[in-house]
């Protein structure tokens, strides 16, 4: 496998990715929305025992929503590192326009539905 065909496993790998990671923060949002709803219809001031209780129930949802959000950002980081890889110029690259690209040689872009 050559050096662009690699570099074009990662980008549709990353991609791929990316699209699962949407498809993960919209089915969180549409979980959020439910939560938000029960929780407005069912948990008012008589539903805890003590006003420490109705403090801590949200901080504990906040607590795993930052969590959730925390773990994405380390894997968009990740993601970004990969991309920054396939995106780095060559060392030795020249800047000319003369059908270089960067990755060391010609490059079609026109091979990536293969």
């Amino acid at each position: 496998m050559s050096r662009e065909q690699a570099f074009l496993h990662m980008l549709d790998a990353a991609s791929k990715i990316q699209w699962n990671i949407a498809m993960i923060l919209e089915a969180k949002a549409v979980e959020a929305e439910k939560v938000r709803n029960w929780t407005l219809h069912h948990l008012n001031a008589d539903a805890f025992t003590s006003h420490e209780d109705q403090l801590n129930e949200p901080l504990q949802v906040h607590s795993q929503i930052v969590e959730l959000l925390e773990g994405l950002t380390k894997l968009e980081i990740g993601l970004c590192s990969n991309l920054k890889v396939v995106l780095a110029q060559d060392e030795g690259y020249s800047g000319d326009s003369g059908g270089s690209n960067g990755f060391g040689g010609d490059f079609d872009l026109g091979d990536l539905g293969k």
